[in-house]
């Protein structure tokens, strides 16, 4: 078995021997002794439950390249531990905090001492990730603020929500800690409003719906959420249609909950995916579809989600004003929908 559980022993005996060395030269180190209350006994389970800071992936990597030792022999992940086990381990070095200022422009719709509001460009993520360190619009944010709220999570300073990589449209940023807790209260209680607009294909038979599906991760491609009945959480889309054209239509969205892709799961689950969401069923659109002629090379119209955060609307932190703030179409959406509208016959 790899989890043993023993009660009753002293867990005291269970225990670091020599904590990392704060002024030492070369790779920091820590050792630990294994004590009797052993609840996990392979190497790679106990060490994860010890080091919790650090994540499953990098205590198995750390294992691999020899950087983990017990009793003077490099173990493998499986490796079952004893009581009385010493255990040595080279640290990583801990992540920095700091947050590269970058020149990226920033489309400002409203700003005070309190509140950013922007509108968001295509191909821009939000915050830093484990892949993408730098070109982000907290570097940005970073670059153009004088102030920002500490965030609730590192590397997102004044983020209260997200949009994703290549959604464009409103986003509210906190400058201050007071602007940061009553903004995340109200998404939190859903007393903001948010309105979308997606061009999909092909039109629903309803002009406006509910579409009420719990969302969770995808059961085989983790990237990905879908609807699952198991193990989803509720999630609440509303649409109306606005536009229709020949075999695309314009919606109007509004969401009551934020989970991650909600949209774009909930628009392809009803058989009208957004157009150029490649991940969940949409296609890139070129001009000769639309003109409905032979196909030519050409850059495609849209070759990204056709989804656009149009309209926020929130109570002020400080003045407890209601406020709405809208967000034009960036070139290529606006560009899309103009050719839909002149093609519509």
């Amino acid at each position: 078995m790899d989890e043993i559980s023993l009660n009753g022993e002293n867990p005291l005996e269970d225990g670091i021997i020599e904590p990392p060395g704060a002024d030492s030269e070369g790779p920091e180190h820590m050792t630990l002794k294994v004590g009797n209350n052993l609840t996990f006994r392979r190497v790679d389970k106990y060490l994860q439950g010890r080091l919790n800071y650090l994540s499953r992936n990098t205590i198995q990597r750390l294992i691999k390249e020899q950087a983990v030792v017990i009793n003077g022999v490099c173990p493998k992940a499986s490796t079952k531990l004893s009581a009385g086990d010493i255990i040595d381990v080279i640290l990583p070095p801990p992540e920095t905090k700091e947050i590269t200022p970058e020149n990226i422009p920033l489309n400002i719709i409203y700003e005070d001492d309190d509140i950013l509001v922007i509108n968001k460009q295509p191909d821009l993520i939000v915050h830093p990730t484990r892949g993408y360190k730098s070109g982000t619009l907290v570097n940005a944010l970073v670059y153009y603020a004088k102030s920002l709220s500490a965030g609730s999570e590192d590397f997102r300073p004044g983020i209260i929500h997200r949009l994703d990589r290549n959604t464009t449209g409103v986003m509210i940023v906190a400058k201050n800690e007071t602007a940061h807790w009553r903004l995340a209260h109200q998404f939190e209680k859903r007393t903001t409003r948010k309105n979308y607009i997606a061009i999909v294909h092909g039109t629903p038979d309803l002009t406006a719906d509910c579409i009420n599906q719990p969302l969770g991760v995808h059961s085989r491609v983790r990237e990905k959420f879908a609807v699952r009945w198991d193990i989803g959480k509720e999630a609440i889309t509303f649409y109306e249609v606005i536009e229709k054209f020949k075999g695309y239509s314009l919606l109007k969205v509004d969401i009551r909950t934020g989970r991650t892709h909600q949209i774009r799961v909930h628009l392809n689950y009803i058989k009208h995916p957004i157009v150029g969401d490649d991940m969940y069923g949409g296609k890139i659109v070129y001009r000769w579809q639309i003109e409905n002629k032979e196909p030519v090379p050409q850059e495609p119209l849209m070759a990204r989600p056709a989804l656009h955060a149009w309209r926020l609307e929130i109570t002020h932190p400080t003045t407890e004003e209601r406020m709405t703030f809208e967000a034009p179409l960036y070139d290529d959406m606006r560009i899309l929908l103009e050719e839909l509208r002149k093609f519509r016959k």
